[in-house]
């Protein structure tokens, strides 16, 4: 059993033998961010490299949750441990992560081959924040062979799941129709199977059309994978083998055309650039602040100097 006190290393340990307790301990340090994340990343980092991982993004409402929860019960008939990371709107009283999906999915909450995790944004508008691929990172450490991250329907920024997943399920309900024209278009370019789920309401031959015209007008016209349109049922389970057929075909495909290695190739330059912007901006909020920023500020409120020369002349100090 994790004890708060415990060592990083102890606790790496502990996950990696089994003890789910210490893996929750791991991942709240890393949504924190502490010196301690640092420690898990550099632990994890070497072993990873194995998990498959699988984004399941859209609009509020779509159903992603109980599909997502009809997913795990497909893979676990199979006979295969899966990590879900649900990454939740922060609350904002408490910064954490609201439970809405772990209650959803609370019918895989005793079975030690399944871990759900909840994750808070913490205000980013992506729905992801750096702490994501370092929590996904952790679990392939400690060998869940698939890790499937279900986020927030916040709009066109749902694209950033793109950055983060091996293979993008795009869910939609019936009747999307219009509205995919006129507030959507971004999802083309992320996804690479489209689902319909809620298939037992009107409307899907509707909206499988609408879907099909737009791959017609998108570049994907003309690409070798032409994202799959699958109608599921998650309360029943209904299309899941089928859609699960095409994330291992999908997986197939970019595995032999090298496309997977470069998409991880790509997620892994971009969080470092990430990672130094943050950094950057991290600087800069402490350099912000004393006698002299205080008296620069005092300058530019007087129109003694204008805020472009107030900055170079506080970044001056730092030679940049």
């Amino acid at each position: 059993m994790a004890r708060r006190s415990q060592p990083v290393e102890e606790l790496f340990a502990d996950a990696c033998a089994g003890d789910r307790a210490a893996l929750a301990r791991l991942l709240s340090l890393i949504e924190r961010g502490a010196d301690e994340a640092r420690v898990i990343g550099r632990l994890s980092y070497p072993l990873g490299g194995r998990a498959y991982t699988v984004g399941l993004t859209g609009a509020p409402g779509a159903g992603k949750s109980t599909l997502t929860s009809a997913a795990i019960g497909h893979l676990r008939s199979l006979g295969h441990e899966v990590a879900v990371l649900a990454i939740d709107p922060s609350s904002p009283f408490t910064g954490g992560a609201i439970l809405g999906d772990r209650v959803r999915m609370q019918d895989h909450a005793t079975d030690p081959g399944v871990f759900i995790r909840s994750m808070a944004t913490r205000g980013h508008l992506g729905g992801l924040s750096l702490s994501t691929p370092e929590a996904i990172r952790l679990l392939d450490a400690i060998g869940r062979e698939w890790v499937l991250v279900e986020t927030v329907g916040v709009g066109q920024v749902e694209v950033e799941i793109a950055g983060k997943a091996d293979t993008t399920v795009v869910v939609v309900n019936p009747g999307w129709g219009d509205s995919v024209q006129a507030n959507k278009a971004g999802l083309m370019e992320i996804a690479d199977i489209f689902v319909i789920n809620k298939a037992d309401r009107k409307g899907v031959p509707e909206t499988r059309r609408d879907l099909e015209q737009m791959l017609e007008l998108s570049d994907l016209a003309h690409e070798a994978w032409r994202p799959p349109i699958l109608a599921t049922m998650g309360t029943t389970g209904q299309g899941v083998p089928e859609l699960w057929q095409a994330v291992l075909d999908h997986r197939q495909f970019i595995s032999d055309n090298g496309v997977l290695a470069q998409r991880r190739e790509f997620r892994l330059r971009e969080e470092l650039r990430e990672i130094v912007a943050r950094r950057l901006q991290q600087k800069a909020r402490e350099l912000c602040g004393g006698e002299r920023w205080e008296a620069l500020q005092t300058e530019v409120l007087h129109r003694q100097l204008d805020p472009w020369g107030a900055a170079d002349e506080m970044l001056g100090s730092i030679g940049a």
